[in-house]
């Protein structure tokens, strides 16, 4: 999972990314321009600061979350070993906000709201989602911000776990989702057509609501 984020205006020319949620117990290592931030309790590294390679990268015009390619990524691999790190990144290009196929649903054993979905979103297998709207059923296709999503809001989204049921995502509502003219009331967004793992298409739902 690559989550990049590059914001010169209250940043200056640093290159912010997240491998991992963040942990309690964290720690960082400085080497040249390279900050690594690792967990401490496993010296397993949770994201880098990368100073100074704006314009290498060529995303000096860029704000906000940034997605990288292969190139940009050996960029920063290069960056990384050249600072005496030996980490590696892995590029993600997959998309994180995808159809799902609500396959199965059952109620959640210590909530009277939640449901535990079984959602195909085109990966080898269904992952499991907890649903919280009251109109979530078995048979619909959904909108899924898988982990490595960013949501409209800056919500940053991982696997978890909600009343100790783990969860892998979220079925999101059209308001989640930042869709114009979008209901305010509770529930999922139910589509009318798409596949179980294709990209969900924001730009045309900016007219689902007109």
């Amino acid at each position: 999972m690559l989550l990049s984020f590059y914001n010169p205006e209250t940043l200056g020319d640093v290159l912010l990314v997240e491998t991992q949620e963040d942990v309690k117990a964290q720690n960082t290592t400085k080497k040249d321009n390279v900050v690594r931030i690792f967990n401490e309790e496993t010296n397993e590294a949770i994201g880098f600061n990368f100073f100074g390679l704006g314009e290498e990268l060529g995303i000096q015009s860029d704000s906000g979350q940034v997605f990288l390619d292969d190139k940009q990524v050996d960029i920063l691999n290069n960056a990384i070993a050249k600072a005496g790190f030996s980490d590696k990144l892995e590029s993600d290009q997959s998309p994180k906000f995808v159809v799902g196929h609500v396959d199965e649903i059952k109620a959640h054993p210590d909530s009277d709201h939640l449901h535990i979905t079984q959602t195909d979103v085109g990966l080898d297998k269904p992952v499991q989602i907890v649903c919280g709207a009251p109109n979530i059923d078995e048979g619909q296709l959904v909108v899924v911000a898988l982990p490595g999503a960013v949501m409209p809001t800056g919500t940053e989204i991982w696997p978890g776990a909600l009343r100790g049921v783990d969860s892998y995502g979220m079925i999101c509502s059209a308001r989640e989702l930042g869709i114009p003219n979008a209901p305010q009331k509770r529930g999922i967004l139910v589509l009318d057509k798409g596949a179980a793992g294709q990209a969900f298409d924001f730009k045309a739902a900016e007219k689902m609501f007109d």
